[in-house]
């Protein structure tokens, strides 16, 4: 019988939760027969059902039929305070930050940036992310109200400090730098990360150092690389030399980068970044939307490039990002060379849960079901019309799984969403009260449209 509730799943810290689905999910494969056990916030024995029943008497199992076990997905790209006017940029052109995005956090006062950040915490839950990954705010607030959303949020943050330079003082910025790092270098759920918005926001010192900052806290540093046309173009007028190629000649490449986007790369540049071990956000989402090309993410998995998936913030629902990731590889490279794979559904789901941890720096800390890691992970529904009929169930979570069959979503050993909801805070409250501020900000926030809204558009068709 299928009776689970919450309270089945609830643990109070002094006994562990021994969950015995039809599936886990582990960096094997996909494993039948499987249990895992969580205490605290680790899972602490993974393998098959029999042996960890019988190393762990003391535990009564949860059965879960029509269940699969799974890591939870890690968002490696987001800006957490833009969920006011996500849909601000729909149908617009690229390098949408001058127009739409820093107007828009230019507006936003300390409530605005607690509430659009953890309103961006809960989308991201609901569709199955357990870590996102903050490319830092443009609003002039302590990051702390960030970080404070994310913890009240109940989601695993890496969280990014704008480090731009190239208006302000290099040593303070630096200092700034050291403090962040050394501010959330111990905490259970946000995670320290150094941030600059494009390559030209910095002087060559403040990249050099905040790399090697990063790489000193084992920390990466979150630059939008590449993404746009006029992007790369201002950075040869201004450098002679593209943004990737220039983060090389500076001494900022390295395991420490994480490169947002990396959509508009030469050969040379894919050989840069095999090189030199860094790694990519992959947003197939955003360079569908708004971008001017698709990262050459199967090239990058051939050369052992390191690299997840982000949505960029545009949408919170991480089998969707999955399902883009094959589905943009498929369309811009895979038709042209006959490839009808194109990475296989276990490369996306890889890559969309270890590989991401991996991209943000935690990989010894999550993106996995395995015994010492962190206990993040989703129970997802499979007795359903898209999946029970599974001939190739990995290959069925990219192209037909969907947010509505996660039913729990676990971060660091606590549930904290229940199909949809969360079980310890009010989120319906959240989101009204999101709606009540983001009417006032975008009425203060200087935010420039090149095309209508799709009403006004509907309203002045022929």
């Amino acid at each position: 019988m299928r009776d689970l509730t919450p309270d089945r799943l609830s643990t109070d810290g002094t006994r562990g939760l021994l969950l015995a689905p039809d599936a886990v999910l582990t960096p094997d494969g996909l494993m039948d027969h499987y249990a895992a056990v969580v205490e605290g916030d680790t899972f602490r024995a993974v393998g098959p059902v029999q042996q960890v029943e019988r190393t762990h008497p003391h535990l009564r199992p949860v059965r879960l039929p029509g269940y699969v076990l799974m890591p939870g997905f890690v968002d490696t790209h987001h800006h957490l305070t833009q969920s006011f006017g996500a849909a601000l940029a729909f149908g617009e052109p690229s390098e949408i930050f001058r127009r739409v995005w820093v107007p828009l956090e230019g507006a936003l006062d300390e409530e605005a940036v607690y509430v659009a950040a953890k309103l961006a915490a809960l989308e991201a839950l609901r569709g199955g992310f357990t870590t996102v990954a903050e490319a830092g705010t443009r609003a002039s607030v302590d990051v702390e109200l960030v970080a404070a959303a994310a913890r009240d949020a109940g989601i695993r943050c890496v969280l990014g400090l704008v480090c731009n330079d190239l208006d302000g003082d290099t040593d303070t910025t630096l200092a700034a730098a050291e403090k962040h790092l050394a501010r959330y270098g111990t905490e259970e759920l946000v995670h320290p990360s150094l941030a600059i918005s494009v390559p030209e926001a910095a002087t060559e010192r403040a990249l050099a150092r905040t790399a090697r900052l990063a790489a000193e806290a084992g920390a990466v540093v979150q630059i939008h690389v590449n993404e746009h046309l006029a992007a790369v173009e201002r950075s040869l007028v201004q450098h002679g030399l593209r943004p990737l190629e220039y983060l090389h000649e500076v001494g900022a490449l390295g395991p420490q980068l994480l490169a947002a986007h990396a959509t508009l790369l030469t050969p040379r540049e894919v050989t840069l970044l095999a090189d030199s071990g860094a790694a990519v956000s992959y947003n197939p989402v955003a360079s569908a939307w708004k971008g001017n090309a698709v990262a050459p993410a199967t090239t990058m998995a051939e050369r052992g490039i390191r690299f997840g998936l982000g949505t960029d913030g545009t949408r919170g629902d991480a089998f969707r990002l999955a399902e883009a990731a094959e589905f943009a590889q498929r369309l811009t490279y895979g038709l042209a060379t006959g490839d009808s794979s194109c990475g296989g559904g276990w490369t996306w789901l890889d890559r969309a849960n270890r590989g991401g941890a991996d991209a943000v720096g935690l990989s010894a800390r999550t993106g996995t079901v395995t015994e010492g890691a962190a206990a993040d992970f989703l129970l997802v529904d499979v007795d359903t019309p898209e999946l029970r009929l599974s001939w190739d169930l990995p290959w069925e979570l990219v192209r037909r799984g969907n947010r509505d069959q996660i039913d729990a979503v676990f971060v660091a050993g606590r549930l904290r969403l229940w199909r949809g909801r969360p079980v310890d805070w009010d989120g319906p409250a959240l989101v009204r009260r999101a709606a009540e501020l983001a009417q006032e900000v975008l009425l203060r926030a200087p935010v420039t449209r090149v095309h209508p809204t799709a009403a006004e558009g509907w309203a002045a068709r022929p």
